[in-house]
């Protein structure tokens, strides 16, 4: 059960050009597609979702075309947008029974029976009579994917699900979604590289409309072995040692100092100490590749 996406583009009508002749083929499992804000990240999930519809391309999943039968595709569908509403004054339990119906699940026994299910799966079944407009970020998040879970779906796709929520918010949503994603597709669209190595076992690197890089995180990292090296610097050398090394990123060091990594394929000098790569690495590099 794959989903298969074959030289898809889609343009907008102020000319932007966001999703670029993709191509991408996608496994059971949790799958990562990392890009940074515009991308082209959303308008390939709303596609994938058939809410749009691509200027060019194919999209199959198990054995038919999404773009020919988007009907046969929402019925196995589970989608968490970027972001969504709610009703007011209504409460979770509610809610999903509501939902319940929209999806055609008819009988309320097999609706209480579904509804308590996913709210057991969510943590959200104590706060089930409280009402969803007064819920946390992080618990709404959690109510997003009950909601997508009703119908049992075989293709889930979650879009930034994890931006704006603190810490332990974002735990408790990986570890939901982490349950979920070991028996469905689910497609995990974010710009946090942490997100993607903890959850996902394979991973895409998006930009400009355009796929960079296709892998997983442990191959994706043992490709730039002993290419990455780190320096400290006082901070005002930064502009300098940008215009001479492939600096990939920078942190404060306690003395207000700089600690650097960079990309070379050799150490650049005996300075440099030699330092494991990490996907954060990967990704920019990945980036600058694509922005030269």
């Amino acid at each position: 059960m794959s989903l298969r996406i074959q030289d898809l583009r889609k343009t907008y009508s102020n000319g932007v050009v966001a999703i670029d002749h993709l191509n991408l083929e996608i496994r059971k499992g949790m799958f990562g597609l990392l890009g940074p804000n515009g991308a082209g990240k959303s308008s390939l999930m709303r596609t994938i979702a058939t809410l749009q519809q691509p200027d060019e391309g194919a999209i199959g999943f198990k054995d038919f075309s999404i773009l020919d039968h988007p009907m046969k595709l929402r019925k196995l569908l589970g989608y968490l947008p970027q972001s969504f509403g709610v009703y007011q004054k209504v409460s979770a339990e509610k809610l999903l029974d509501y939902f319940a119906i929209l999806k055609g699940i008819a009988s309320k026994k097999e609706r209480n029976l579904i509804v308590a299910k996913v709210l057991e799966l969510t943590n959200l079944y104590d706060d089930r009579k409280k009402h969803v407009s007064g819920y946390s970020g992080g618990m709404k998040q959690r109510f997003g994917i009950a909601q997508l879970l009703l119908n049992n779906p075989e293709l889930i796709i979650v879009d930034e699900p994890t931006a704006g929520l603190d810490p332990a918010e974002r735990n408790r949503f990986l570890n939901v979604l982490r349950e979920v994603g070991a028996e469905n597709t689910v497609i995990f669209s974010t710009h946090i590289v942490e997100d993607v190595k903890e959850l996902c076992t394979d991973m895409a690197i998006m930009n400009h409309g355009k796929i960079l890089q296709k892998t997983n995180p442990s191959e994706a990292t043992n490709a730039i072995k002993n290419q990455i090296w780190s320096i400290s610097i006082a901070k005002e050398r930064l502009p300098e040692m940008m215009d001479k090394y492939n600096v990939l990123s920078s942190n404060y060091n306690e003395d207000n100092s700089l600690r650097i990594r960079i990309h070379a394929l050799e150490k650049p000098s005996e300075k440099f100490e030699a330092v494991d790569p990490n996907l954060e690495d990967v990704y920019f590099i990945a980036l600058q590749k694509s922005n030269q």
